[in-house]
């Protein structure tokens, strides 16, 4: 990836900056201590707003990409950001795994913005409770890779209908779809084989978010969407599927990029009626 301006959660995904601070493991037994990172905003056109950086997928290492993210966008932008994990109540500590467990999403309350990277998370009401009053609200939500897929919760549940499977009615495919534009189908490119190269829609060669971007290449594969995308979705970045995992592989030949699939989005979103929220969205996104 040789350029990337404002594309900058992209950019976070590939950072190298070193992160600093002890935030990867936290004692249970030290009750001051919150299992959550907090990063003051700087000076930039961020300052005053905060955002609400959650992680939690047991594949992608969003552990490790959102205190990325959070530190560029305090640093350099001015936005005070907190990250949140998913924590293994017996130990404090960062545990991807434990897919029922993160604490601190009170934060949301006051959030400007909410970044989403989790992967079929079943958290309790009460956690899921705060998400689902963010979104009420129609504020702005970014969604990378396997939020599409970001809850997995049981019928009987409260808040079923987020989840990635969801089948109620208005509600198919859960939060996936109805937020963030769709929701888990399957892998277009071969998983750990084919690699991505982001390439610009014709029709998004203008757009500020990609202006300046090329050679948007990742690790990730290339995720299968439905087309159209859903609502007023507009494709900034098509996936071109690679033959093998290094940035200068020629794309595959065939019907894998016959289309292409998007692989970054924005769209608005509405679950309460006259509160549309705005939405960015990437299946593009690993360790």
């Amino acid at each position: 990836m040789r350029r990337l301006t404002d594309l900058c959660l992209l950019a976070a995904i590939v950072s190298t900056l070193w992160l600093g601070g002890n935030f990867l493991a936290f004692s249970a037994d030290k009750s001051d201590q919150q299992p959550w990172v907090v990063y003051e905003g700087k000076t930039g056109p961020g300052t005053g707003k905060h955002i609400v950086l959650i992680s939690g997928d047991e594949e992608y290492r969003s552990e490790e990409a959102l205190p990325m993210l959070g530190k560029i966008l305090a640093r350099h932008h001015g936005f005070t950001c907190t990250v949140l994990f998913a924590i293994d109540p017996a130990t404090g500590e960062i545990a991807p795994n434990v897919q029922d467990n993160i604490p601190g999403l009170e934060a949301l309350k006051e959030a400007d913005l909410m970044i989403i990277f989790t992967r079929f998370r079943n958290l309790p009401d009460e956690q899921m409770k705060y998400i689902v009053d963010y979104l009420e609200q129609g504020k702005p939500v970014i969604g990378i890779r396997t939020a599409t897929h970001a809850f997995q919760i049981p019928r009987n549940r409260t808040y079923a209908r987020f989840s990635w499977n969801s089948r109620e009615p208005g509600w198919e495919g859960g939060f996936g779809r109805v937020v963030l534009g769709e929701t888990w189908i399957a892998h277009h490119g071969a998983h750990n084989k084919e690699s991505t190269r982001g390439v610009i829609a014709p029709s998004a060669q203008n757009d500020p978010i990609v202006r300046g971007c090329q050679d948007i290449w990742g690790p990730s594969d290339v995720y299968r969407v439905r087309l159209p995308l859903p609502g007023d979705s507009r494709p900034l970045v098509l996936g071109q599927v690679l033959v093998g995992m290094n940035p200068s592989d020629p794309p595959v030949t065939g019907s894998k990029n016959d289309p292409m699939m998007p692989v970054a989005w924005v769209r608005t979103y509405e679950i309460t009626p006259g509160k549309k929220g705005r939405v960015f969205t990437t299946t593009m996104g690993a360790a």
